[in-house]
């Protein structure tokens, strides 16, 4: 309103009042905590007409936190934002923000050379899902190891990451026994299914 040229806004404790260039108030608001509502019993002396934009679809993206057109037209649907207006659906804007948010980060480069000498020096651990379809078992996540020098996968259903220290704990004595050799070292993506207490306390007793 201000930007316009038009009209000017004055603000107290308790109201505001938009003032046109004749000097006239067009518009009153009540302060309702620490904003300003425009007060709907009041009559202006002269006839006054309130519209709305009807697709700013641009600028709602950028006032709901980026969110998609699917779920900004879902909050329009069920009325569950104030003052949110009609949003064109099939109307879609590039966001500079969001291609930049979503880009893909360049891959490593490959290795050329296997960094482990033998197995069990190090393993790569991750956790997968939750999944969309349990299995029959009930499980939906999978338990992911990698050995670095063989590739060699092993894969453990789990029905939530709750159990991970739990399955680690016993596929570790059947790793080494099957290659006669210790876990040396483990790798993950620093996630609190892997870095707590027990994980910590269970590696330095093993002299992982």
């Amino acid at each position: 309103m201000c930007d316009q040229g038009k009209n000017e806004v004055k603000f107290t404790s308790s109201n505001c009042f938009v003032i046109n260039d004749k000097g006239t108030v067009i518009l009153m608001g009540k302060r309702f905590k620490n904003i300003y509502v425009v007060d709907s019993s009041f009559i202006p002396e002269e006839k006054l007409c309130l519209s709305t934009v009807k697709d700013v679809s641009s600028l709602w993206h950028k006032r709901l936190g980026h969110a998609s057109m699917d779920l900004i037209h879902k909050l329009q649907a069920k009325e569950l934002v104030r003052g949110l207006p009609q949003i064109n659906k099939e109307r879609t804007e590039l966001c500079s923000h969001c291609v930049m948010g979503k880009q893909v980060r360049n891959s490593f480069k490959s290795k050329n050379q296997v960094s482990t000498s033998k197995p069990l020096e190090l393993i790569h651990m991750d956790v997968c899902g939750p999944m969309r379809v349990q299995s029959i078992g009930g499980s939906k996540y999978i338990l992911v190891l990698v050995d670095d020098y063989s590739r060699f996968t092993w894969t453990i259903f789990i029905r939530s990451k709750s159990e991970v220290f739990n399955r680690f704990k016993e596929q570790v004595p059947i790793l080494e026994k099957s290659q006669n050799l210790p876990l040396k070292s483990i790798r993950s993506d620093h996630g609190t299914e892997f870095e707590n207490k027990d994980f910590l306390t269970f590696c330095r007793e093993h002299g992982i």
